[in-house]
């Protein structure tokens, strides 16, 4: 038997051994000593570490108690939110810190909240495909299956150039050349007519682009021509039955418009998610899903809107991660108005929860109550049952004070509205207000004027609450209160109201605003409000130091012309200010 070739090697002697066991012995030593100073080493770095991070988080504390004596000052409204902010940022900060003492850190611990979002809706949207495809499907549309299927496993494919032309086709009640040549070859192309030759505009197209569909007197043709695709007869009658049917306006076209679109707005989000970096954010939010949505809501067969199609338009709305966006897509439906504005106005208000005097509210008040007309109250309950309640009572009050109507129908057509909506708290305040007597009345809507000003509210807002209170009920009383009102607050705030109160939110001039500066100048240059008077100057001085053409300076000056240009110039020289 032959030796194999890893046999046993030379045996070592003893002495061999002996003389490299000295070396051996000095490099285990040296292998011992090394160990031991990297314990030490170690044990230093995680004492180090553990320092580090205790001081972050005392630092980190330290800074969120001072960032929360700064924003105390701000206006109520805001702290809620802010506050929250920062106790979920010091909490995620406590539980970072500690997991790194602990060495438990997970892989995605660190990952930010929105890339973990981002992450979780590409899965939903991901899982949300196969559900769609599947329905599209059994609504047994005139697109090849197979096509259909890869879209499960191959997401991308939806945007290869023949997928998209066989979308754009599906939705024209069309059929590309090319797929009746595959299946049926060119000896079937005479049941059909050419839709995208022309002898003018287009007289060579290439032969993928071209479109076709079916000939007007299709089954003429095919009972003349019964040796041409004799053995696929049935399929080719089962696709015209699918094109026609498509085509009609039944249960069946319906529901393979809504799978289409549903499934079509989830492909789209995903791409978009899947290449932020290439695609643009407002092709995408402005100009593709807008139409997706109105077109799977409003389907020509009514006149009211559905609450089931909303509820599912709403249900692809939240896959939009970023409000911005999700607002760009609603603001942009309804151009036309109609229904579709409606639609724009309900998924707005089924999530917002904004006041009466809001310019988005009141749109939609101007919507709902056109000009020169009398609203049903059937049709204006319909809509606002789809509000949230916030919503309902706001739009409610909104139609109270519209000047679309007479201040008495106003009235009576919200009270009829409250009453069908079952707002309970609207109707006991309308109540409340027509037991209480015109001077409480006035009290209480100064002091809720006092109230956001003392809250730190915008000029915006407060310019816009005592406007609705002097066209609600303008008399020498009410513009005395108004006044009183604004000089109990800072100065500037009260230069600020004095610019925007001329000026309605859709630009145009306010036609009371001219007599209540005049009351406003002529109170202004009394002995009797001097102390007012040196307020005012000192404040505009300040700002003529600052930036001589400060916006609200010169605004203000020239309100005060525009009333009394005598006052104007008495104003502009004890401001220090060139005649």
């Amino acid at each position: 038997m032959a030796q194999t070739e890893n046999g046993a090697g030379p045996v070592v002697s003893a002495e061999e051994i002996q003389k490299a066991w000295s070396n051996f012995t000095l490099r285990v030593e040296q292998l011992e000593t090394g160990n031991t100073v990297l314990e030490h080493e170690n044990k230093a770095l995680r004492r180090m570490l553990e320092n580090s991070i205790e001081y972050r988080k005392k630092s980190h504390a330290e800074l969120v108690t001072l960032i929360t004596t700064l924003i105390s000052k701000l206006p109520v409204n805001d702290l809620g939110v802010i506050i929250t902010r920062l106790v979920e940022h010091s909490n995620q900060v406590g539980e970072v810190s500690s997991a790194l003492i602990g060495g438990k850190m997970e892989d995605n611990q660190l990952q930010p909240a929105s890339l973990k979002l981002l992450d979780k809706t590409k899965r939903d949207l991901a899982a949300a495909i196969k559900p769609a495809v599947e329905q599209l499907i059994q609504s047994d549309p005139p697109l090849e299956i197979a096509t259909l299927q890869n879209l499960i496993a191959e997401p991308e494919s939806f945007f290869n150039p023949s997928v998209v032309r066989a979308s754009r086709c599906f939705v024209k009640g069309q059929i590309p050349r090319e797929r009746i040549v595959r299946e049926f070859g060119e000896e079937a192309l005479i049941f059909f007519k050419d839709l995208t030759t022309d002898v003018k505009y287009n007289p060579r197209p290439k032969p993928e682009e071209v479109v076709l569909g079916f000939a007007n007197d299709f089954d003429a043709l095919l009972a003349q021509n019964p040796n041409v695709v004799a053995a696929k007869r049935t399929e080719l009658l089962a696709l015209h039955q699918k094109i026609r049917a498509s085509k009609t306006v039944c249960e069946q076209s319906r529901a393979q418009k809504s799978a289409f679109l549903k499934l079509s707005f989830v492909l789209d989000l995903l791409h978009y998610y899947e290449n932020q970096n290439t695609e643009s954010p407002d092709v995408v939010f402005a100009q593709r899903m807008p139409p997706l949505i109105e077109q799977l809501v409003i389907t020509g067969e009514r006149d009211t809107l559905d609450p089931k199609l909303v509820e599912l338009a709403e249900s692809l709305l939240a896959f939009i991660i970023t409000n911005d966006y999700r607002h760009s897509v609603i603001n942009n439906i309804g151009k036309s108005g109609g229904l579709p504005r409606t639609l724009r106005f309900t998924l707005a208000f089924r999530s917002e929860k904004l006041s009466e005097g809001d310019p988005l509210t009141i749109e939609c008040v101007k919507h709902l109550i056109p000009a020169n007309s009398t609203p049903k109250l059937a049709e204006l309950v319909t809509v606002l049952r789809l509000f949230n309640l916030h919503m309902q009572a706001s739009v409610t009050k909104a139609i109270m004070s519209s000047d679309r109507l007479r201040r008495e129908d106003a009235e009576a057509l919200g009270k009829a509205i409250a009453k069908e909506l079952n707002l309970t708290e609207l109707q006991e305040r309308l109540i409340e207000k027509t037991n209480i007597t015109p001077e409480k009345e006035s009290q209480m809507a100064w002091d809720h004027i006092k109230d956001l000003i003392a809250s730190r509210a915008t000029p915006n807002e407060i310019t816009n609450a005592i406007r609705k209170r002097l066209h609600a009920k303008y008399d020498d009383g009410e513009v005395k209160a108004s006044w009183l009102t604004l000089t109990e607050s800072d100065a500037l705030l009260l230069v600020r109201v004095f610019c925007l109160l001329p000026y309605l939110p859709d630009g145009q001039t306010d036609p009371i605003a001219r007599p209540v500066l005049e009351a406003y100048v002529s109170r202004l240059t009394h002995e009797k409000y001097a102390a007012t008077y040196s307020k005012i100057v000192g404040a505009l001085k300040n700002l003529f130091k600052v930036k001589a053409d400060s916006p609200a300076l010169v605004n203000f000056i020239s309100l005060v012309r525009w009333v009394s240009p005598t006052d104007a110039d008495k104003l502009s020289h004890d401001v220090g200010m060139t005649t």
